[in-house]
């Protein structure tokens, strides 16, 4: 094993590929994406390494072509919130085309986004919408949390012959985590248990699996409570066994999740969980998730409007009946106050 960050896993994942399929290239029009492409175009050239206007559904059109036509493309949105300007092309096209052929066309397309916050981006810049094309059949969407995780998942996405949509919270690019050495691949459906635990069962996405990791170390700390975390990975809620395993253990859950809450993702797998884990519920699940209000641009307003550990740790507390520790000694993980994994 060796540690890197997040971002020179995703660029060593997207790197090796090149080198090994001369199908596979980048393009978008922000090509360096946080450092994670960086030294991609010294290598590969432009013909491989396209920066192109800024015209997103024209670039969405082209690499459904490409992907059409027998090319792996790698398509790269600095925000995720500008997808929203090729929707036409990703829900009503790309997820199609499979279904539109029969079969027999396949669309090998890999749309990497950076979502997250920090310097006040507010409501343009902010915005987290795995919920949102989670809903469209036909399309796969991971968000993977560690180094580890970035380098197997975007692998297996650029050899899958579907699409993928991979949402990366801009703040995991400078975590650190181990990676393997060798050549691998992480199953695209698949979540993770990243803790154990027998007290409380917390279930989360992307950034969220940080302050997770966090509180239940506050939780572990102050009150002897051993949370169980699991990190979704992707929005494929198939494969959720041994989340109702720990479920039916601990009697209580938390969905934490990186989007609003209402009509999103959380309260999908809520509906699951309860689903399997009904008799053994000694609580209702909990939800955490953004506030139902577009991101402020003030610093002191987005603290509101994110959650982070401390809030996990309270709503904790509440549904185990505990007396509110204090917080003062602890520090938040962000993109200045590093996290080094593994958890």
């Amino acid at each position: 094993m060796k540690i890197i960050s997040y971002q020179d896993a995703i660029k060593e994942a997207i790197q090796e590929e090149m080198e090994n399929d001369p199908t596979v290239f980048v393009i978008g029009g922000e090509t360096k994406m946080f450092g994670s492409l960086d030294g991609i175009e010294d290598k590969f050239g432009k013909s491989r390494v396209i920066t192109t206007p800024i015209s997103e559904e024209a670039t969405t059109g082209l690499v459904l072509g490409a992907a059409m036509t027998g090319l792996r493309p790698i398509q790269v949105h600095i925000r995720v919130d500008f997808m929203l300007l090729a929707v036409n092309q990703i829900i009503n096209m790309i997820s199609t085309a499979i279904y539109n052929s029969n079969g027999n066309l396949k669309v090998p397309l890999l749309i990497r986004a950076v979502v997250g916050r920090g310097w006040g981006q507010g409501y343009q810049h902010s915005k987290s919408l795995h919920g949102l094309f989670a809903q469209i059949p036909g399309l796969k969407v991971i968000m993977p949390t560690s180094p580890k995780d970035a380098k197997g998942m975007i692998k297996s996405a650029i050899r899958f012959d579907g699409p993928v949509i991979c949402i990366e919270n801009r703040w995991l690019y400078w975590q650190e985590g181990e990676v393997p050495e060798e050549d691998y691949t992480i199953d695209l459906n698949l979540p993770e248990c990243v803790r154990k635990g027998e007290d409380l069962t917390i279930v989360a996405s992307s950034w969220m699996n940080i302050e997770a990791k966090l509180a239940s170390e506050i939780l572990d700390n102050e009150h002897g409570i051993r949370a169980a975390i699991f990190d979704i990975k992707s929005t494929d809620l198939t494969n959720f066994n041994e989340i109702f395993n720990s479920v039916n253990e601990t009697g209580k859950c938390i969905v934490a999740d990186n989007d609003w809450l209402v009509s999103g993702l959380s309260g999908e797998i809520a509906f699951h969980i309860q689903k399997n884990c009904f008799r053994n519920l000694d609580l209702p699940i909990e939800r955490i998730g953004f506030k139902q209000v577009p991101c402020p641009t003030v610093r002191v307003l987005e603290e509101v409007f994110y959650p982070n550990a401390f809030d996990i740790v309270r709503k904790s507390e509440e549904m185990l009946g505990l007396k509110s520790c204090s917080l003062e000694s602890y520090e938040l993980y962000s993109h200045e106050t590093r996290f080094k994994g593994p958890f």
